[in-house]
């Protein structure tokens, strides 16, 4: 059975690639680890959190998921239009999972900072969800 995490992960990696105001952003770039010549700007997936979380015959997961943007663009503009693209391409979505259901994925934060380097803006958008892990299948 496919790990829930995963699933998800790969899931809004999909969404991400797969819209046009993300994609005409950054051009792909899309990473789990970006390669140490990565252009700029790029999303990252980030830190993630899952919380099992069962109700009587439902076995769960909370999911709190990190997204982050990397810009040197001057100033906030690039990363912050980066962002509210991500929000919007994943804000409420129904992402199809292969083998689990996602319930529910939700925009909550969005922080923007310069990072100690001086010439890159870091963005963090921050989604909560909820997962409903599916049983394996019956062997007959």
């Amino acid at each position: 059975m496919p790990s829930v995490k995963l699933e998800l992960q790969g899931a809004i990696v999909q969404r991400l690639k797969a819209d046009p105001a993300v994609t005409a952003l950054v051009n792909g770039r899309i990473y789990d680890q970006p390669p140490t010549n990565a252009v700029f700007p790029y999303v990252t997936y980030g830190p993630s959190t899952f919380v099992r979380d069962n109700a009587g015959c439902i076995n769960g997961y909370q999911a709190f998921v990190q997204l982050d943007v990397w810009s040197r663009g001057v100033g906030n503009p690039e990363a912050l239009t980066i962002a509210d693209a991500v929000e919007r391409a994943l804000h409420d979505v129904d992402l199809v999972l292969t083998t689990n259901a996602l319930v529910f994925l939700e925009h909550v934060q969005t922080d923007t900072a310069r990072d100690p380097d001086g010439l890159t803006t870091h963005g963090v958008i921050r989604l909560d969800g909820f997962i409903e892990q599916m049983p394996p299948p019956a062997h007959p």
